[in-house]
């Protein structure tokens, strides 16, 4: 008799299982074992309820230390691991654990809904689907993301509809491949074994509850001498600056001074483009002086990895140097 591949089920809370009250959805344990039933033929599920379960929009850096404490000590037990998790902050999320995983030898495969499961026309069904049939998948060794058929790696992804399925995707990167009932994965996708130096023991990059990242997003007008006042008094130990186009910013002279006090006395500055598809690079000379500045070229990086990577820079002590280095590996730069 085949072994059943034993899969550890975190549930965290989300639209997925939500039911309705008088003040609009809520987090609900009804979902808890009947989501997964058509799937244990071959799986067997075995689910850890969040006690609270949370709106994925209450999401707090706590709920991410708890949460890598708990697949660190499970992962080793299990063929894979299933995150069903809220869809406002899952990309978030999924960029997190992608990051702060190390040693990663089995699949973790985050997914959530649009709709409620129980609800009329919900996405949730297939979405289950296709986040169970990712185990099947040889070679499978990272974090994740499966949503309306889809597979997308976690590096990268992002929310993109509150109003259709087609609630993921991944500017950069695309999707690992599609699937469904009658066709399985179209194309199969393909995961190349880890290089032998990365075969370290699973563990958790340390994350801090306390660590502070904040974000400024360029707009025409006042925000360059907002981002500068904030600069000079923020408590926060890395920003998140998403500026135009290729990493362009205005060069206004108190906005440059701010950002270079802010980044000589040790602070991280990520710079990234608000384009989705976009990417952050020396391509224009309106961007020199910010670049001049001390600020780290984000290239490729969306606001969701970057948050995750300054978080776990924050967390760690790492300097630029370091920062840069992490964007290389994750071929962002």
């Amino acid at each position: 008799m085949t072994r059943k591949q034993r899969i550890f089920v975190l549930y965290t809370g989300g639209t997925i299982g939500m039911s309705q009250s008088s003040q609009g959805l809520r987090p609900d344990v009804a979902l808890v074992g009947k989501a997964l039933q058509p799937f244990s033929d071959g799986l067997q599920f075995d689910w850890h309820v969040c006690t609270p379960l949370i709106d994925s929009s209450a999401l707090t850096l706590q709920n991410w230390c708890d949460w890598l404490a708990l697949l660190v000590e499970k992962i080793p037990h299990y063929d894979g691991v299933l995150v069903l998790h809220g869809t406002d902050t899952l990309a978030y999320s999924a960029n997190l654990l992608a990051l702060a995983l190390q040693g990663l030898d089995k699949p973790v495969v985050l997914t959530g809904a649009q709709w409620p499961f129980d609800s009329e026309g919900s996405d949730a069904p297939l979405n289950l689907a296709t986040a169970v049939a990712a185990f099947s998948l040889p070679g499978l060794r990272e974090v994740v993301l499966a949503f309306n058929g889809k597979l997308f790696p976690a590096v990268g992804s992002s929310k993109i509809s509150t109003e259709a399925a087609e609630g993921f995707g991944n500017a950069h990167f695309g999707s690992l491949g599609a699937w469904s009932a009658a066709q399985g994965w179209q194309p199969q996708p393909e995961f190349a074994p880890p290089p032998a130096a990365d075969k370290a023991a699973l563990h958790a990059l340390p994350l801090g509850s306390q660590a502070k990242v904040l974000c400024h997003t360029l707009i025409p007008g006042f925000s360059s001498e907002a981002v500068a006042a904030s600069l000079q008094h923020t408590p926060a130990r890395a920003v998140v600056l998403q500026s135009y186009g290729h990493g362009n910013a205005p060069a206004d002279g108190a906005f440059i001074e701010a950002v270079q006090a802010f980044t000589a006395c040790g602070g991280l500055l990520l710079n990234i483009s608000q384009v989705p598809q976009g990417r952050a690079a020396a391509v224009y000379a309106q961007g020199d002086a910010l670049r001049q500045a001390g600020v780290i070229n984000g290239g490729k990086a969306n606001l969701e990895t970057a948050t995750a990577l300054l978080t776990l820079a924050v967390s760690g002590g790492w300097n630029a140097s370091r920062v840069q280095q992490q964007l290389q590996a994750l071929k962002l730069c």
